[in-house]
């Protein structure tokens, strides 16, 4: 972490009473040569104090010198087909959450779908909108959506069209546990591979609701 360093030096005790108008001011100070280092390093800006690795020692560095120093964040292939992927992905589960309204017998069934559908909308607009921001279009993959993980099949989704009920509880618990999972999963991944801030805002967000959600439907259950 880069640490600012104050540039200011405390005034020598004995030109206080001389510069207290002068010092009200803002115009120098008793002794001039004392002065022109400081506002030397306050012209330049905040000195920042870079640590060092393992075993070296600490640098100092201007401000500029320290944004230069930052890593590069630009998105690679990781944050990409993470966007790409997990837009299809809540897509899913937005299709199983539209089913809840009229099959669900729970009310905490309906309750959960619905925070399920007012999250994962959002975030989906979110991912679409940072691909286009982020020349997605010269990026694509060739990715296959069906094996991402955690996704419902089209026979397990046809299962919960036509449960009803308690039935249609259960097992709308059960595929969104495992899509949640594939979710999470795919979050971590991307934590550890991309290299691009905002998608791990999106993924680090995802991590923590769906993990929280998955608690929520294994005590449903």
């Amino acid at each position: 972490m880069l640490i600012r360093r104050s540039s200011a030096r405390a005034r020598r005790l004995s030109c206080v009473a001389a510069t207290v108008a002068i010092a009200v001011l803002g115009l120098g100070a008793c002794d001039a040569g004392s002065e022109e280092a400081p506002r030397a390093k306050a012209a330049a800006g905040p000195s920042v104090v870079a640590p060092g690795k393992p075993g070296e020692p600490a640098k100092t560095m201007s401000a500029e010198e320290a944004e230069k120093a930052l890593p590069d964040g630009s998105p690679n292939g990781a944050d990409f087909s993470y966007a790409r992927m997990m837009i299809e992905h809540h897509g899913q589960a937005l299709v199983m959450t539209e089913l809840a309204p009229k099959r669900a017998a729970s009310a905490k069934v309906k309750r959960l779908a619905e925070r399920i559908a007012a999250a994962q909308g959002p975030e989906i607009g979110a991912m679409r909108g940072w691909l286009d921001n982020n020349g997605g279009k010269k990026h694509r993959g060739g990715h296959d959506h069906t094996s991402m993980p955690g996704m419902a099949t089209e026979k397990q989704l046809a299962q919960l069209r036509a449960a009803r009920g308690k039935d249609f509880d259960r097992l709308f618990l059960e595929l969104m546990v495992i899509h949640h999972e594939g979710a999470v999963g795919m979050a971590t991944e991307v934590l550890s591979q991309g290299n691009n801030v905002q998608v791990e805002e999106m993924a680090t967000d995802v991590l923590a609701q769906q993990s929280a959600e998955i608690g929520r439907m294994r005590d449903m259950m």
